[in-house]
């Protein structure tokens, strides 16, 4: 399977890469062959207060960096080793970039919602994916 010592080893020390920064994300096994097809060049997730952690970089008292435009900063990830929910199929995936994006109604304006005595505005990540660095299979399907 692929966390095996071995496999480990494999993707260090052949493919370099044991010192990329690296999300893990389950994901429906008809996006996971897109992507592996080259027809999904974006993953989208939303940012909720029980994710906040994985995707935002925050700052010593847990809130959102923003940038100089009031834009959250994305976690800097260097692949995402997506999984397919239904398979366990994996495909390991540079990530060329990543954005924050601020969820708007037919106003134009940001929609909010409460969450524990707090007003939260909906917010995703958008990464921007590239090759495929390594990808397994572990049934064939037919």
């Amino acid at each position: 399977m692929l966390y095996t010592y071995a496999r480990k080893e494999y993707l260090c020390h052949v493919l370099n890469i044991c010192t990329m920064r690296t999300l893990k994300l389950s994901i429906k096994q008809r996006y996971l062959d897109a992507i592996k097809d080259g027809r999904k060049v974006q993953e989208f997730r939303e940012v909720r207060p029980n994710n906040i952690k994985k995707f935002l970089q925050l700052d010593a008292n847990g809130f959102e960096i923003e940038d100089d435009n009031a834009n959250a900063i994305p976690i800097e990830y260097d692949a995402i080793l997506f999984t397919g929910k239904e398979t366990g199929d994996t495909a390991l995936v540079e990530v060329k970039g990543a954005k924050c994006e601020i969820m708007v109604d037919e106003d134009n304006q940001p929609i909010e919602y409460e969450y524990n005595g707090q007003i939260w505005v909906v917010e995703r990540v958008v990464y921007d994916l590239g090759k495929i660095i390594e990808h397994t299979t572990v049934n064939s399907r037919s």
